[in-house]
């Protein structure tokens, strides 16, 4: 096992994550206490929140517009990135056409041309954690309250 990454290069590793990677995994629950759902799905990153694009008829579309809330999970079993977030739905239209632009080259596929039933789900994150393996599970906030950690 190695040594646990210092928290500024785990820090460095999350943002260029951020990125980089092209899709994640979405968690999702209903507040009614429904059965939870995880679902891969293409993301755009600005710096500040993850651009998602759905059918706002999906399960998962409808768990993160009911409950507000979402968490997002990057990498594999051994390198994690893992996001609590809130969400809220907005129409397509009200995302800036750049940004869109930006998300179509990043995960080559354009929502805006999927239909009239695709919305888009704004994650502003709360909290961020990651890790490699055991022993860096101990300091793998890098995010608290939606602050990044020094």
């Amino acid at each position: 096992m190695d040594a646990p990454r210092p928290r500024a290069v785990r820090l460095a590793d999350t943002r260029a994550r951020l990125e980089t990677a092209v899709d994640l995994w979405v968690a999702t629950a209903s507040p009614e206490g429904g059965a939870p759902g995880l679902v891969p799905l293409s993301f755009d990153w600005d710096g500040a929140d993850l651009l998602l694009a759905t059918d706002r008829g999906t399960p998962a579309g409808r768990n993160m517009r009911d409950s507000g809330l979402v968490r997002l999970a990057l990498g594999g079993l051994r390198d994690v990135v893992m996001i609590d977030g809130s969400v809220v739905e907005v129409p397509l239209s009200d995302v800036p056409a750049d940004r869109w632009d930006g998300y179509a080259v990043r995960t080559g596929w354009d929502p805006r041309t999927s239909g009239p039933d695709y919305v888009a789900y704004v994650v502003t994150p709360r909290t961020i954690q990651a890790w490699r393996e055991h022993p860096e599970i101990a300091d793998r906030t890098l995010m608290k309250d939606g602050r990044w950690l020094s």
